[in-house]
């Protein structure tokens, strides 16, 4: 029941992030070759079928999408550890999900999920019907009627449709910074700093905002990439959002840069017969890996290059 309030719930609650269209914003931070690992992430799965189309649901569609997203992942990016939070009709609880990719050191985090918007209510006046109601009290009581209006209701489907992908919001980064300061915390101790860093000390704050600000600035720009990319496969796209609701712990609470992709919405037929085609499946896929290439290089820029000539040798 809760699934089906948030399904209904989504697109009225979701905070967009103010862009007139979608255009990736351009990194200017450290270049490295950081990306080691990439966590994929098939929503929903076992008990928790998310959002239910016409014939399908959301759950089988992840994962059918994020199955052909990792095989794309490991193909193209073959010195890169490809990690799945589930590969079967499976539920890992959402926050289990998160402490997956932590355990696990993930450069990026991707969530596969699909979109629904609810029926439009119709009201359609039918006449009048004799009410019956009483006025006063005791020997005073009586009993009189009146004429009300009465409406015959319908439903039709919602026109919402396409593509929105989302990130943390910026205004809830003391959130997610709270795992960013654990995680750094862990790496200060594997590179053999002697003793646990201290988290009060101002200059560990300092890097720690700082490397806030940039999870938010490259999950801002993979997403803007993710949708640029739909959009060049000629699908409409929503642009890139914003979700601060606690709770939403596949972006809350992942120390890394995090997206989580609503490839299409489930409650409308076109996009449910697309999202369950071969083509469907495999153009999102590339879609997003295409993305990521773009991300990689403009994030790793020569660094990556030279790794890349160095693995070849």
């Amino acid at each position: 029941m809760m699934k089906k309030i948030i399904c209904s719930l989504l697109v009225v609650l979701t905070v967009p992030f103010l862009m007139s269209s979608v255009k990736a914003p351009v990194y200017n931070g450290p270049k490295k070759a950081l990306i080691s690992t990439i966590i994929i992430d098939a929503g929903h799965g076992g008990h928790d079928i998310g959002c239910k189309g016409d014939y399908s649901n959301e759950k089988t569609i992840s994962l059918a999408i994020a199955l052909k997203l990792g095989k794309k992942m490991e193909e193209e990016f073959p010195n890169v550890k490809i990690l799945y939070t589930r590969t079967g009709d499976t539920y890992p609880p959402n926050k289990s999900r998160a402490d997956f990719a932590n355990s696990n050191k993930g450069d990026l985090y991707i969530s596969i999920h699909v979109n629904s918007a609810p029926k439009i209510k119709h009201s359609k006046f039918a006449g009048y019907r004799t009410q019956t109601y009483y006025t006063g009290k005791g020997k005073s009581r009586k009993k009189k009627t009146r004429k009300v209006p009465k409406y015959t209701y319908s439903y039709t489907d919602n026109p919402a449709k396409g593509t929105e992908t989302f990130i943390w919001a910026s205004d809830r980064t003391d959130e997610k910074g709270d795992f960013i300061t654990e995680r750094m915390s862990e790496e200060f101790e594997e590179e053999g700093a002697e003793g646990a860093p201290d988290i009060n000390d101002p200059e560990f704050k300092a890097k720690s905002l700082l490397w806030t600000k940039r999870y938010f600035d490259k999950s801002l720009m993979l997403a803007s990439l993710v949708e640029e990319e739909f959009v060049k496969e000629g699908r409409f796209s929503r642009g890139v959002k914003q979700r601060n609701e606690k709770g939403i712990w596949v972006l809350q609470a992942t120390a890394m840069p995090s997206i989580l992709v609503e490839t299409g919405f489930i409650s409308h037929r076109p996009d449910e017969d697309y999202l369950n085609s071969k083509k469907g499946q495999e153009e999102i896929s590339t879609n997003i890996v295409n993305a990521v290439k773009r991300y990689k290089a403009a994030t790793e820029g020569a660094a990556s290059a030279t790794s890349a000539s160095k693995s070849k040798k």
